[in-house]
């Protein structure tokens, strides 16, 4: 006696396929549309081999991508920002910093020390945008400033690897204060004739872009970075006219003279070595 199987309806046999699959096994790259495995984009850096498409790429990451082994050593870990204004809507302030803090298992949006990088001693930070949108707060500003001053101190180059949305909201005035702060500590190490070098990567806006990110002695940028002050929609409004195409890109801004080069995040940790060797001897 032969038994034949009842085929299974579609929407049945289609549940059954989705979960065979793992989540997250396969990325989709928003310019080409190519689906590229996931573990062969964390082995390119988050970067799609074919449209150089640059995938956001967290602080811990970069630290590993650019550090010599075992060479960077954390300042200012335990520095935590506090609801020193009460400031909140439907969630609270503090909410919002313990959510992120679970999330990333960061204390704020970046993070500094010092490290080697191909053999140069170096003091860098590296902002992380999935923390509350790598806004920059009291302690975000703080960080900077202190390991700006160390580099003074230890007479060492900087390097600062930025992605923010801007002041955080939160923390009101105090929030626009660390844009003053941070400028004037990188005043002293421009006295101090030391390199600051601004790497800026998707997006890097409003405050963050307005300080500190703009005013390295070279300003480098990733691919398609979005960079400004103001988004693309505000500028319209404000003064009635259409901006051009790819308006706020690196490309464009490298075209206008706003920033120095573009370099793939691949390309980035020899980049940064010749210019130090450069600026430094």
């Amino acid at each position: 006696m032969v038994f034949f199987l009842k085929p299974k309806s579609p929407e049945i046999a289609d549940t059954l396929r989705r979960k065979d699959i793992p989540k997250d096994i396969w990325v989709k790259c928003p310019i080409s549309g190519e689906m590229i495995y996931s573990k062969e984009l964390i082995n390119n850096w988050m970067v799609v081999p074919k449209s150089n498409y640059h995938f956001p790429l967290s602080a811990r990451e970069r630290i590993r991508l650019l550090a010599d082994h075992n060479s960077f050593l954390e300042f200012d870990h335990h520095l935590i920002s506090s609801s020193f204004l009460g400031f909140g809507d439907k969630i609270s302030y503090i909410d919002k910093l313990a959510h992120s803090k679970n999330k990333t298992g960061l204390n704020d949006a970046v993070i500094t020390g010092t490290m080697t990088l191909n053999g140069i001693a170096t003091c860098i930070a590296i902002m992380d945008f999935s923390f509350m949108g790598g806004s920059m707060g009291s302690v975000v500003g703080e960080k900077i400033t202190r390991i700006i001053e160390c580099a003074v101190k230890k007479k060492l180059p900087v390097v600062i690897i930025s992605t923010s949305g801007g002041a955080r909201m939160f923390e009101g005035i105090v929030s626009l204060m660390q844009m003053a702060k941070t400028a004037l500590a990188v005043a002293k190490l421009a006295e101090a004739r030391l390199p600051f070098i601004s790497v800026l990567t998707n997006p890097t806006m409003a405050g963050v872009m307005a300080s500190f990110a703009s005013l390295g002695d070279i300003i480098i940028a990733e691919p398609g970075a979005l960079i400004g002050f103001a988004g693309p929609r505000v500028i319209e409004e404000t003064t009635r006219q259409k901006l051009p195409k790819g308006f706020q890109t690196a490309e464009f801004l490298l075209k206008h003279g706003l920033i120095d080069q573009i370099v793939s995040r691949l390309e980035m940790k020899a980049r940064l070595t010749s210019f130090l060797k450069f600026m430094l001897h």
